[in-house]
């Protein structure tokens, strides 16, 4: 008989057992194994209970949490977010800000050395009296609108302000000074000539023609420009008397093409150009007095205008490429691996006559550089998703293009295509080059180089970001 159960529960002389120190730990059971029981019965025996599952044990580890089903919302919330992380790297940042330098840097000084080289010849490529004469061309863009400012006038003097404008244009674009103003009047000077004399190129003119109507549209002077440096070393004047000089000049052109607006070419390109200035007039007189919401909402419209005409960049590069590849596919030369060979022959694409006899004579390297140019230019659309090979086929192009240069007499052509390859080029790379160029610089300036002594303290934080 149990002696507890003659004391009723509660009683003051039951006391608390105490319990060991250790308590004896019970042997590992299997956790679905049934656990057995009694109850008392009536007369005083126990009869078993029905087995009921036995309990997780401390050795056992914590109970399984139960699984939950997803929420409905879960799924569409991760999408919201990145949804909004896209939107706000749209319009809230300048993406691209050191390529599309190096893209503005490029053809503007393609277009100026172009220039430059040809000044000797230009009134036989450009002038009234050239082989195309004014009234040939006058004839032609009354048929075809193109947009030149030499119709206005056929006087010799008209033309030599004209040139002097766009090479003048050039060097202030390449440099970085008010690129908002000068990338338009680089515009101006790269149609108004082109648009004159349509048979002077070599095909690289077609290129800076499309990038010259681009970098309009682009924050192209955000790094690696005399505007970024005048904006990191002082705040910008109440004042910018230079700039309204600019726009009251450009206003005035404005109106000379409304004048003359018979002889301007297509309406749509006049109606550019005043919005243009209409804007620029807009976002001065923001800055000045309303400095807040009006000048984020501003911002966020020059970042998306910016973002997409990068992407309309990448895309026309990629179309070039794309189509001449598929055009070389269909050719017979291209298919048997000899079109190398022809242009190697021809006087007029030999500037070192014996550098091309000794490719040409080799028959081997000349069908595995006329393969491998069908296959890097069909091919490089297809590896923008992929860093690594992009970069490799990106290397290989502009070493082909170095190539065309070196071999074909095609400078010009070769660097436009090379600074329109370059808005493919990494930002590490850009950074690295940054980081050398102002190393060299700190070197050659007179006392610039490093100074003994003073070394960075170990815990000094980087100040560099990957906006230079």
């Amino acid at each position: 008989m149990n002696p507890s159960a003659s004391q009723p529960a509660g009683s003051p002389d039951e006391r608390p057992v105490p319990l060991p120190a250790h308590p004896p730990v019970p042997a590992p059971q299997d956790p679905s194994a049934p656990v057995a029981s009694s109850a008392p019965r009536a007369d005083g025996e126990r009869s078993p209970r029905p087995p009921v599952p036995a309990p997780h044990g401390p050795a056992d580890g914590p109970p399984p949490a139960p699984r939950r089903a997803p929420a409905a919302g879960a799924h569409r919330e991760g999408a919201d977010r990145r949804l909004a992380r896209a939107i706000h790297k749209v319009t809230g940042t300048v993406m691209g800000p050191h390529q599309t330098a190096v893209v503005r840097i490029g053809f503007a000084a393609a277009w100026l050395l172009f220039l430059l080289r040809e000044f000797p010849h230009r009134h036989e490529l450009y002038g009234p009296r050239g082989p195309w004469s004014w009234d040939m061309a006058r004839r032609l863009i009354e048929d075809n609108h193109s947009f030149t400012v030499l119709m206005w006038s056929d006087s010799a003097l008209w033309f030599e302000a004209v040139y002097a404008v766009a090479v003048l244009s050039s060097l202030l674009l390449m440099v970085g000074w008010r690129t908002r103003a000068t990338s338009v009047l680089f515009m101006v000077g790269v149609l108004s000539l082109q648009n004159r004399s349509v048979f002077m190129g070599d095909g690289g003119d077609n290129v800076i023609h499309l990038m010259a109507l681009y970098l309009v549209l682009t924050r192209c002077g955000r790094v690696w420009s005399l505007d970024a440096r005048r904006a990191a070393r002082k705040p910008a004047p109440r004042v910018d008397h230079t700039g309204m000089a600019l726009w009251t000049l450009l206003g005035f052109g404005l109106v000379a093409v409304v004048l003359f607006r018979d002889r301007s070419g297509e309406p749509w390109l006049m109606a550019l150009l005043w919005l243009l200035w209409l804007a620029q007039g807009a976002w001065w007189l923001v800055c000045r007095f309303a400095p807040g919401e009006p000048r984020t909402l501003l911002d966020v419209l020059a970042n998306l205008l910016h973002n997409a005409t990068l992407a309309v960049i990448m895309a026309e590069v990629c179309l070039i490429y794309a189509t001449a590849g598929w055009y070389k596919i269909q050719g017979s030369r291209w298919q048997d691996g000899t079109a190398l060979y022809y242009p190697l022959q021809l006087d007029y694409f030999t500037p070192w006559p014996t550098l091309s006899d000794i490719l040409a004579g080799s028959g081997v390297v000349v069908m595995l550089i006329t393969y491998g140019t069908v296959i890097v230019q069909v091919a490089f659309p297809f590896t923008l998703f992929n860093r690594r090979v992009k970069n490799v086929l990106l290397a290989v192009m502009m070493m082909e293009h170095a190539g065309i240069a070196l071999l074909l007499g095609l400078p010009f052509f070769s660097l436009a295509m090379i600074a329109a390859d370059a808005v493919f080029l990494p930002t590490v790379f850009l950074l690295w080059l940054e980081r050398r160029a102002r190393t060299a610089g700190r070197r050659l300036r007179p006392g610039g180089g490093p100074r003994a002594g003073k070394r960075p303290a170990p815990d000094a934080p980087d100040t560099r970001t990957l906006v230079g």
